[in-house]
């Protein structure tokens, strides 16, 4: 469709989970894309993030399936244990499966990818710097940045260095050439957490660090307060209300300061694993010359439909330092170069976003939690079911964990959906869609849920909500 002087009518800048599929929908849509990419197709989340962290976790959690399988009538011969080389080999055939998969993708669909770093001239034309240093100029109506973000060193007063050192971020976690005897994990949010449960199950003496009261502390916080006490029982020391005030450099490692109130605790690590810090991939870029506008977390977008300062360039996902999560970039990358090829300015819907972490047990949320709901002031109503109580649960032997139901009591809305138990990462997309549809608690307890299921906890939460459980005692 390009014409002109333009060598496509669309250029997306990054290859992650926002950019390639913002690049498949406009290829679909008829626009001429291209694609660059200055590292690998599937960006942070495929190569270094959820991609690989999930290969970890499947194999850990199936390490402690065979170790406690006597309990399932399961006859083990020999000791269950990690062969980390091969480990580490399936994580990358997953990754380089997906890497390959994006890659047909771009063929099937008829987009041009370019590797190497992107920089622009003006509004209408970036240079692409490839890693043999040629350069190559490319024009285009339009460019949706997706450039994502990258691991940053947080400031800890005697921390310094990298892998070599002992310093890791989960980049150097999921690429891991060891297994640490013993890590302190600096933040307790979804990658601090899911990384502490791989390096505990391969073997690691794990401390997790956060300074805010709970694990998770951007869900709600009944979820926290019980990953922590289940976290807890697995061997990891979880250390909340706590910072990492000073490192010192050992032998053998790190002595870390870890001060809470007004005590102290020194612990003695090989690995600190930095779980928290990144930073929008925005510098040597010129985007402020062309006139792109930045904050400080990243890319300034006018409003929710994902236009910059500049009327022919929009920006999505990580870069713009908002949402930070791959299925939300994705969305957005949609409803960008939709909104360029359809002449529209329609805005992201950002009130059912799901948010998952996936430890075992694992979590979701989604929507307002307790505290929120209240701090808006609705007149709340909560409703809770423990797994414990369902057939489902007690015959696949994983029983911890409880859905929450949090709703308004006047018309009975549901306004959030907050889990921890088995397989509710899979569970989360029904309460999305429940809150998309603006449903009661009365309507989503009255609909029919499949006997024996795990989602038997979610109606029974609903009926929780209602004051019309079943099985509550």
């Amino acid at each position: 469709m390009a014409s002109g002087n333009f060598d496509a009518d669309i250029v997306v800048i990054g290859a992650g989970p926002g950019g390639y599929v913002a690049a498949i929908r406009a290829a679909q849509l008829g626009a001429k894309t291209i694609c660059v990419e200055k590292e690998y197709l599937g960006g942070t989340c495929l190569n270094w993030g959820c991609i690989p962290s999930k290969v970890m976790i499947a194999s850990v959690e199936r390490l402690n399936h065979v170790k406690h399988a006597s309990a399932l009538g399961v006859k083990v011969e020999g000791e269950a244990s990690i062969d980390f080389d091969a480990f580490m080999k399936r994580k990358d055939k997953v990754v380089l499966a997906q890497r390959g998969g994006v890659g047909m993708l771009f063929k099937k669909n008829g987009i041009r990818h370019v590797e190497g770093f992107a920089s622009f001239i003006d509004a209408n034309t970036i240079e692409v710097t490839g890693k043999d240093g040629k350069k190559e100029k490319i024009r285009a109506k339009n460019f949706v940045l997706a450039m994502g973000s990258s691991v940053i060193h947080i400031p800890v007063p005697g921390l310094e260095g990298g892998r070599k050192e002992g310093v890791w971020t989960s980049d150097e976690a999921v690429t891991a050439d060891r297994i640490p005897k013993s890590m302190l994990i600096l933040g307790g949010g979804a990658v601090g957490v899911e990384l502490g449960y791989v390096f505990n199950g391969l073997g690691s003496d794990v401390t997790v660090v956060e300074m805010m009261p709970n694990l998770i502390p951007m869900m709600d916080s009944d979820l926290g307060v019980e990953l922590g006490k289940l976290l807890g029982r697995q061997g990891i020391k979880i250390r909340t209300g706590a910072t990492l005030e000073k490192v010192e450099k050992t032998k053998g490692g790190w002595k870390c300061y870890v001060k809470k109130g007004a005590e102290t605790e020194v612990l003695e690590v090989e690995v600190i694993l930095l779980g928290v810090g990144r930073k929008a991939n925005t510098d040597n870029m010129n985007l402020e010359k062309i006139g792109v506008k930045l904050h400080r977390r990243g890319v300034e977008v006018v409003d929710d439909s994902l236009i910059t300062s500049v009327p022919n360039i929009y920006a999505i996902g990580d870069v713009t330092g908002r949402i930070q999560l791959a299925h939300v970039a994705s969305a957005e990358g949609i409803r960008a170069v939709t909104n360029i090829i359809e002449g529209k300015s329609e805005k992201m819907d950002y009130k059912a976003v799901p948010n998952c972490v996936y430890t075992v047990p694992e979590v979701s949320s989604v929507g307002l939690t307790q505290s929120e709901a209240e701090a808006k002031g609705y007149d709340v109503v909560v409703g809770k079911a423990n797994f414990r109580i369902f057939g489902k649960a007690m015959a696949i032997a994983e029983q911890d964990g409880f859905v929450k139901i949090v709703a308004e009591k006047k018309y009975g809305e549901v306004l959030g959906v907050h889990m921890i138990g088995p397989h509710v990462t899979d569970m989360i997309a029904a309460a999305v869609a429940a809150l998309r549809l603006e449903a009661t608690m009365d309507f989503m307890a009255e609909t029919i849920h499949a006997h024996p299921t795990l989602a038997e906890a979610m109606m029974e939460a609903y009926e929780d909500a209602t004051g019309h459980a079943i099985h509550k005692m």
